[in-house]
């Protein structure tokens, strides 16, 4: 038998479920098609589950670089989500949308289009804010009653505080809203999660539908290409959770969301990319794209790793007795350690000009964090982790085919620091933060730094270590990116059309101009809403851009 809907959107991350449920609200009729698990697991609820989940889990598909020249031939990994909800099911919660300039960056590129529909400041925020159930801020720029439930850190470890109070002894004034009026400063961080359960798009925006007949949700199911007839898409087919591959049917349009390094792999094996590439992988090219993989931006994060004094920070705290002693604080008192993410606090600094707009994100971690590059380099113990991140970086990758084979992970070069703006900026940054180790209250709490040497900070030593030590932020974006109509690079236009393809959009980061300065995961989950605007029409006047609220906060989030 045939199957026909409404629209097919093809991955069920963060701009996958929004985009979904928003034209299901409308009253259509919506397949949404998801490559992984189910989002309803004990340790993704919970906000410390991510150390768990992170390394070798099913939830996770992790893709390995090509060597990068300009790291020595380095190889790193890029995970990515493979579950229900994407980044807002796995990651570390960290609700962030960037600042105006990122969006009128955006609206600058894009407004010399015709039929542009805007991307400004002004035009995003209303799905950022009606999207947005803030427990404490309520006001022109955030909203209480949206299904995306946002909440202060329910737990704060010391060495979060003390790193906040270094950072303005630094001279760095205190943040209370890095979502507010200005980014600059240091402070705590809001997460998507409340009383310790996280608030995931599975669970905010596709968990209110499901008893309803006009959404059908698969999982297990991976899309495998997408059917053009006549410059038109027309449907996909997919591997089915058995094995099986079947074809579907979209009378209205396709809406790929199935990531930054999955989308134009998708795409390409469509026939929609660079000819020259495609006709090198023997496929029939449809739509001469050669955008489609290009722009590739993520953010680059280098740790700084110390030894803590004394008992400060996470060690053992999820070990043995400590382990249960923290689950039966939770559960009688709703407390404790189990309600923080592990990232507590941060901040934003430009430290070459304090009057310009922030260049690096921090990371306060209270833990030795330890992976593949670090391990047996420090040791485990109490300590802390400060990672810095470029926010603007100027680097770009691509993502290429490897083969015809969909299950083939594509060819991934991000180029982290590869353009000297960001090495400087790296470094900038880091001898900023490795300042901070030096000033009193975090001082008292160091034994010593470990990484980099605190005994040799040149330039040269820095670049170094950066090289040796930096990685993906999680943050992929750009690679089918919008553009106005003489940009030969510009895979979407402004409405997230695909050009030269009839009813295909992309809704994902990919479709991103540029990275916003900061998490993307809220800004993933705004671009499935802009989406389903466009299709759909904009909300009723006095209305939000979204309208699941009478589900309540207990259904959104349970």
């Amino acid at each position: 038998m045939t199957e026909r809907f409404d629209y097919i959107v093809v991955g069920g991350g963060s701009s996958g479920c929004v985009a979904a449920a928003r034209l299901v609200e409308a009253g259509h009729h919506v397949l949404l098609l998801e490559g992984g698990y189910s989002h309803r697991h004990p340790l993704l609820d919970m906000p410390p589950g991510i150390f768990k989940m992170i390394n070798g889990s099913k939830y996770m598909r992790y893709h390995h670089t090509v060597p990068q020249e300009h790291l020595a031939g380095r190889i790193h990994d890029i995970p990515q989500a493979n579950v229900l909800g994407g980044g807002s099911s796995v990651n570390a919660q960290v609700y962030m949308r960037g600042r105006p300039s990122d969006y009128e960056e955006w609206h600058e590129l894009l407004h010399r289009e015709n039929d542009y529909p805007g991307w400004s400041w002004a035009d995003v925020l209303p799905h950022f804010r009606g999207m947005e159930g803030n427990n404490r801020l309520y006001n022109d720029l955030h909203n209480a009653d949206g299904p995306l439930l946002v909440s202060d850190p329910g737990h704060i470890n010391d060495m979060s505080r003390w790193f906040v109070q270094t950072v303005q002894a630094l001279g760095e004034p205190f943040n209370h809203d890095f979502n507010g009026a200005k980014q600059r400063g240091v402070g705590f961080y809001q997460f998507m999660n409340r009383r310790g359960k996280r608030s995931s798009a599975a669970y905010a925006f596709i968990a209110p539908l499901f008893d309803n007949p006009k959404l059908t949700v698969r999982l297990r199911s991976r899309v495998r290409r997408i059917e053009v007839e006549n410059n038109r898409a027309t449907g996909v087919v997919y591997r089915a959770a058995d094995g099986t591959e079947k074809k579907v049917y979209a009378d209205g349009e396709v809406i790929v969301a199935a990531g930054s390094l999955v989308t134009p792999q998708l795409l390409m094996l469509s026939g929609i990319g660079p000819a020259d590439q495609l006709k090198t992988h023997g496929i029939n090219c449809l739509a001469d794209l050669p955008g489609v993989g290009e722009n590739l931006i993520d953010h680059p994060e280098v740790p700084i790793i110390a030894m803590a004094s004394g008992p400060h920070g996470y060690y053992k705290q999820g070990v043995g007795w400590r382990m249960i002693l923290n689950g039966l604080q939770f559960r009688l008192f709703g407390t404790g350690p189990i309600l923080s993410a592990g990232v507590e606090a941060g901040a934003f600094v430009n430290p070459t000009d304090r009057d310009g707009e922030p260049t690096i994100q921090a990371f306060c971690v209270p833990i030795v964090y330890l992976d593949r590059d670090t391990l047996g380099l420090v040791k485990d113990t109490y300590g802390l982790t400060v990672t810095t991140v470029v926010i603007k970086p100027r680097s770009r990758g691509y993502v290429r085919l490897r083969s015809t084979d969909p299950d083939d992970m594509p060819l991934v070069s991000p180029n982290l620091l590869k353009d000297p703006a960001d090495a400087r900026s790296m470094i900038d940054g880091q001898r900023f933060f490795l300042r901070a180790f030096q000033t009193n209250p975090l001082k008292e709490r160091i034994s010593r730094v470990a990484i980099p040497d605190p005994t040799d900070l040149s330039d040269e030593a820095i670049m170094a270590h950066c090289r040796r030590f930096v990685k993906t932020n999680y943050h992929p974006a750009g690679t089918c990116r919008m553009g106005p109509a003489e940009d030969a690079l510009a895979v979407l236009d402004s409405r997230l059309r695909v050009r030269g393809v009839d009813n295909l959009r992309v809704c994902d980061l990919s479709a991103m101009p540029n990275i916003n300065a900061g998490n993307t995961n809220a800004p993933a989950m705004m671009m499935g809403s802009r989406c389903a605007e466009f299709i759909v029409g904009p909300a009723a006047a006095g209305d939000t851009p979204y309208t699941l609220t009478e589900h309540g906060h207990g259904v959104a989030a349970t």
